[in-house]
């Protein structure tokens, strides 16, 4: 079968809250974007995903509009969302660029071959051979840069630090179960409040602030799964709803990645 080219065309692997600010900042310069996503995908930041289009048929962020489409579509107005993990949509289209952004933490099947620009997020990822650019997502000083050679950093298993406190804001599930929600994202939790139940099982909040990110209502998780995240600064509530400052600063990686190595200056 012969590829249909389409060099205005960036397919994103993922639409979760990082990926949907790459999304944002690729279609605001006017590329065309399309999201692959799995059948049953988990989001932290529910309300700043794209990908929440596989349970909810659209979602918006930014005033971006997200659809689920499926079936590969390019559209102009919006971005299309389609469940395709392996990537098939690379069989019938030749993008200008295929970017992973599922932040998996390694490598889970990219390959420099998949497309003429091959850009990949976070640790697991070696620019040059796996990739012809490879951005680092650790917050700091390095944040955002684009690598043509070499590795991005290993991953800690430390969030980034906000208003002093880092782990602290992050909530893991204590076992395995089913989980309610009983605090949602928005809501304003005290240390210790009980946010969530897996089964019978309380979720406490670590720390005073606003939930931020918990993940969907009846979603089923494992011990030790990345579940809701509480930010203390209590007076930014809008930032539930927006892009991140991290997101952002990535999504302006990926564009000077796409320039660049459209521009031709890297083999």
């Amino acid at each position: 079968m012969q590829k249909t080219s389409c060099k205005n065309m960036i397919i994103l692997r993922g639409g979760g809250d990082l990926a949907t600010g790459i999304a944002v900042r690729l279609f605001n310069s006017g590329f065309q974007v399309t999201i692959l996503e799995t059948a049953k995908p988990t989001f932290i930041r529910r309300t700043v995903s794209l990908g929440m289009a596989v349970y909810n048929g659209e979602a918006v962020v930014e005033e971006i509009r997200a659809e689920l489409h499926n079936k590969f579509t390019a559209a102009e107005d919006h971005i299309p969302v389609i469940v395709d993990p392996d990537m098939k949509a690379l069989d019938i289209i030749s993008p200008l660029a295929l970017v992973d952004a599922i932040i998996a933490k390694k490598n889970t099947g990219l390959s420099k071959g998949l497309a003429d620009i091959v850009i990949a997020l976070g640790p697991g990822f070696t620019a040059g051979t796996d990739c012809h650019a490879a951005i680092e997502t650790m917050r700091g000083h390095n944040l955002g840069r684009v690598l043509y050679v070499g590795k991005t950093a290993e991953d800690t298993g430390t969030p980034g630090v906000i208003k002093g406190i880092g782990k602290e804001r992050v909530i893991h599930a204590p076992c395995s179960g089913k989980l309610r929600i009983i605090r949602d994202i928005s809501e304003i939790v005290q240390k210790d409040e009980t946010i969530a139940l897996i089964d019978n099982t309380p979720v406490k909040a670590t720390i005073e602030g606003i939930v931020r990110g918990m993940i969907m209502d009846g979603h089923p998780v494992h011990q030790g799964m990345k579940i809701a995240d509480i930010d203390p600064r209590q007076d930014e509530l809008e930032n539930c709803y927006t892009v991140s400052d991290k997101a952002r600063s990535l999504g302006g990686s990926v564009l000077e990645a796409v320039l660049h190595l459209r521009n031709g200056n890297d083999n």
